[in-house]
């Protein structure tokens, strides 16, 4: 989950022959914007310009966000003027954390690095995924496992040790579809990034 998370969200290790990943496209189409733009996190969240915003300008409804976990503190500490916490409803429960009626969703599996994107914004229904093979595994006990210049890393029956081989064909895929708002591909995109500053 992790390494296709990271793939589709920030390119990591993701095959040649795979679509831009999110961050690549939003900032192709001008739809990141940078922590600390407006006059606070609502600002660049919420207002015109925000991360929700760029998504409307091209025709597209915002159905969810997915944000790393150092958000939800970020969010916890926004107040409107009286000084009240607007995400927390009671102190008694759990904060829901939505924005502007669709839902933030903070994966613990380690795929949010912070440091490039601290939110993605966007119309999901766009964004189709499609599995073409179920995992399948192997497990191996007397092979070698070669680093990309064929140098010897580990020796499993030499050092009395068990690896297990996985193996998966899976894909995704960003239609982008032409609408009235917006006709320009090059321009049109389903999603914003909030990125952090400097």
């Amino acid at each position: 989950g992790k390494a296709f998370d990271q793939a589709v969200l920030l390119g990591t290790n993701a095959p040649d022959d795979w679509p831009d990943d999110l961050v690549t496209g939003a900032t192709s189409a001008s739809h990141t914007i940078t922590l600390g733009t407006g006059a606070d996190l609502y600002d660049d969240i919420m207002s015109e310009g925000g991360v929700i915003s760029k998504v409307e300008e091209d025709g597209f409804g915002v159905t969810g966000h997915v944000a790393a976990l150092t958000m939800r503190a970020k969010l916890r500490g926004l107040r409107d003027d009286n000084g009240v916490p607007i995400f927390n409803r009671t102190v008694q429960a759990a904060s829901m954390y939505e924005l502007d009626g669709a839902p933030v969703e903070f994966p613990r599996n380690g795929s949010m690095d912070a440091a490039t994107a601290l939110m993605f914004t966007g119309d999901w229904t766009q964004l189709v995924y499609a599995m073409r093979q179920d995992i399948t595994y192997k497990v191996l006990t007397e092979a070698v496992i070669q680093d990309g210049s064929g140098t010897i890393v580990y020796n499993l029956a030499q050092q009395d040790m068990v690896a297990l081989r996985a193996v998966m064909r899976l894909g995704w895929q960003l239609p982008n579809p032409i609408n009235r708002v917006n006709t320009s591909s090059s321009t049109r995109y389903p999603f914003s990034v909030l990125v952090p500053a400097g």
